[in-house]
């Protein structure tokens, strides 16, 4: 393991436990350990994202006799995160936020404060391992306990973050951690994981967008079946996404889904269960991690996972276009939504690639 040897760490602390027990395991293993937690986001009232509450994490380090500073990532947060997701949702798409955070703030960030420092390492509180494979290249691979995997939200990571990070967590389950965190007093050790997207803690993403929208936002428009006739009336598409049943506000005599988002026509179109199904997808926005790329029309099989709680499926990825793959699945998978990432692995439950839904 790349962190067997003495080095200096910089541990991204968030003031949750499982940042918090990363840093303790690699103190205990005699690394110089440093906390850093990256202030991203705060609300018009002044709270702080739950990625960034920085007394807690503040707390945490004090507890553990590690330094701690606080860095000011605001402007990157919203130019990569924030942006871009009112922007999708404006557009019909349904994003994955913590994906582009993860890459373009949290590791980008982490690592220039590392150098910085003189650290050679980042750590996080990610339940993956990160490991050199025989080809040379860094993948990540699946957590031994699959409720808290969180390979999904990593497939971005580049080989040179990928390289210089260490994740101990991989082989613990949330409760071996809390218990860890409770016999060496650290203070958030009972802490409540966070349920929400950390810059919409209500969950209201609707409110959300329409109070952060530069740009005009799409208003009440037709709901619509598959044949094109109308329903009734939608409040808006950025308060829909694909498979959703909640909300609607319809009484069609059987349970309603969305289908798709039409933007160009300010539709909701409106289907049945069984009509959410799809063998095949398409995805661009492309980045692999295992393997250095796929050749045009060239085949691999994998299993492909379509969103965050999803067990994955069976299929086969194709090479068909600068930018695109196509996903053909073993049997058919529900909703896939437009927006999402779909991330594909080996047999060995490591990261082959993945990309956004077209």
């Amino acid at each position: 393991m790349k962190e067997s040897r003495m080095s200096k760490i910089v541990v991204g602390m968030s003031g949750g436990v499982d940042s918090a027990v990363t840093a303790y395991l690699l103190k205990a293993a005699g690394h110089e350990v440093i906390g850093v937690t990256l202030k991203t986001w705060v609300s018009e009232t002044g709270e702080l994202s739950r990625c960034c509450e920085i007394d807690e994490a503040g707390a945490v380090c004090d507890s553990l006799g590690i330094p701690f500073y606080a860095v000011n990532c605001m402007m990157e947060f919203r130019k990569h995160v924030t942006e871009p997701f009112v922007d999708d949702y404006v557009n019909g798409r349904t994003p994955n936020p913590c994906v582009e955070c993860n890459k373009y703030v949290k590791w980008e960030q982490l690592l220039k404060i590392a150098d910085s420092m003189g650290a050679q390492y980042v750590a996080t509180g990610h339940y993956a391992y990160i490991d050199k494979l025989e080809n040379g290249r860094y993948a990540v691979r699946q957590a031994e306990y699959a409720a808290k995997d969180q390979t999904y939200m990593l497939y971005k990571l580049t080989q040179e973050q990928l390289s210089r990070t260490i994740m101990p967590l991989g082989k613990l389950s949330k409760d071996e951690v809390r218990k860890i965190a409770e016999s060496a007093g650290i203070p958030v050790a009972h802490k409540a994981d966070s349920q929400e997207i950390c810059f919409v803690p209500d969950g209201d993403y609707g409110n959300y967008i329409e109070s952060q929208s530069m740009t005009d936002i799409p208003q009440s428009g037709n709901f619509v079946d598959e044949e094109g006739n109308v329903l009734g009336k939608h409040k808006g598409i950025i308060h829909y996404t694909v498979g959703q049943r909640r909300g609607l506000g319809l009484a069609l005599g059987y349970h309603a889904y969305v289908k798709k988002i039409d933007v160009e026509n300010n539709t909701v179109v409106i289907s049945t269960n069984e009509s959410l199904f799809s063998d095949e997808i398409t995805c661009d926005d492309l980045n692999f991690m295992s393997i250095d790329n796929i050749a045009e029309n060239e085949e691999i099989s994998a299993v492909a996972r379509i969103r965050y709680h999803h067990a994955g499926e069976k299929a086969v990825i194709r090479r068909t276009g600068e930018d695109e793959l196509s996903i053909k699945f073993e049997k058919p998978v529900r909703a896939a939504t437009p927006g999402q990432s779909v991330v594909f692995y080996d047999n060995n439950g490591y990261v082959i690639g993945g990309g956004k839904i077209k």
